[in-house]
């Protein structure tokens, strides 16, 4: 319980006016600092605790009930709190209004193109020029989400974080479902307090992601190979991130001679491509392009931008780590091709290599870690979601 206690501190620190933590109109307020440094010090106790409580189940074997009422708690607890150190849900919110309310494209009209709804002021500064860059299968269900929450900021919020929050509890669910050590792999992914603040805390939609691709993989383990596909499609229409892990499961499945169903896949593909392209025409296919221009938008945290910290020329950090990731990418398929897709591994290396990395997208690999008997991956990732604690944190 120590963990959910430290959590529901670090919302406490972000309900006074002072508080930097809530994101306000186009990014975070002045505010008193103390109130951010606080919040680092519970964020950084709990991570700790659970770490240590993670570590101790090795050895001792809890009920999975008692494991499962300490994650609900741990991931439900920011909910008791307003909406934290990003503005991505408002920004999804603005995004669903554009194409809900006014009738425009939100993958070719930016938030600036209606600077007087009531979402716009809501939205991250960097984000009002810039169209949408998910998924659309996020997009399309962003409208209907849009129209409930109305023109409340707040409502928007909370619907974002409490669906972010859902989604980590069913990965962490599904994780226990899939992993031959069901306590530790709930608790590996539900006890996780970097989590908790960033998802139902931010209400990001990566958790969507995580969710469907442990779908897709409980699904496919336990012969229903057609939905599985297609819970494929659609972990894919939210974050083109889950394709990179397809070729991987593809040569594992040929190596152990599974059968793989194409056609729940194919289907998917269709529905979601025809839906997409008669709501949004073709520019949809626009949300490849953040792909090549994270490149261009360089996060203080990855790792990119500590080569250049460190002395490395710009393009040069990105091409050597782009390099190592295809190495290794490269090596990941031999071991699948040998019969062991190590999905936690690459997700990890992918956010080593990414130019664009935010404390949220640690859900790609939680999850699948706690899944995999994989220990050099569930070390990558605990380091990884360590290092990150301190971003976004506005100090």
């Amino acid at each position: 319980m120590t963990v959910v206690l430290l959590v529901a501190a670090c919302v406490a620190f972000a309900w006074p006016g002072s508080s930097p933590l809530v994101p306000r109109h186009a990014g975070h307020p002045g505010g008193e600092r103390t109130w951010a440094w606080l919040f680092l010090v519970c964020e950084v106790a709990a991570f700790l605790a659970y770490v240590v409580g993670v570590a101790l189940l090795r050895r001792r074997r809890p009920s999975l009930r008692a494991v499962a009422a300490v994650a609900a708690a741990v991931q439900l607890a920011p909910l008791g709190g307003p909406l934290l150190l990003s503005t991505d849900a408002w920004t999804y919110w603005d995004y669903g209004r554009l194409a809900a309310v006014h009738g425009k494209n939100p993958y070719r009209e930016p938030p600036r193109s209606e600077p007087g709804d009531v979402a716009y002021p809501y939205v991250g500064a960097r984000w009002r020029d810039e169209s949408s860059v998910y998924g659309p299968g996020f997009t399309l269900a962003s409208e209907p989400l849009a129209l409930t929450a109305d023109s409340s900021s707040e409502r928007a919020a909370w619907l974002y974080k409490s669906l972010a929050a859902l989604g980590i509890l069913l990965a962490a669910v599904l994780a226990a479902r899939l992993a031959s050590q069901p306590v530790f792999a709930l608790a590996f992914v539900g006890w996780n307090p970097l989590l908790a603040v960033h998802f139902a805390g931010g209400g990001h939609n990566d958790s969507w992601m995580a969710a469907a691709v442990c779908t897709a993989l409980l699904l496919g383990a336990t012969g229903r190979r057609q939905r599985a596909g297609v819970a494929w499609v659609a972990a894919a229409s939210v974050k083109w991130i889950a394709l990179v892990f397809l070729p991987l499961r593809a040569l594992e499945a040929r190596a152990r001679g599974r059968p793989v169903g194409h056609l729940g896949f194919a289907a998917a593909a269709a529905a979601v491509t025809a839906a997409a392209s008669a709501r949004y025409g073709y520019h949809w296919l626009s949300a490849f392009g953040p792909l090549a221009r994270n490149a261009n938008h360089e996060s203080r945290f990855a790792l990119p931008h500590r080569l250049e910290e460190l002395g490395l020329p710009h393009p040069a950090g990105i091409v050597l780590l782009a390099a190592g990731f295809v190495a290794a990418y490269a090596w990941l398929l031999r071991e699948a091709s040998r019969g062991r897709a190590r999905l936690a591994l690459c997700a990890a290396l992918v956010l080593l290599a990414t130019p664009y990395l935010a404390p949220w997208y640690v859900a790609w690999a939680v999850p699948l870690a706690a899944i995999e008997e994989d220990r050099l991956a569930q070390m990558l990732t605990l380091a990884l979601c360590a290092y990150l604690l301190r971003s976004a944190v506005p100090l």
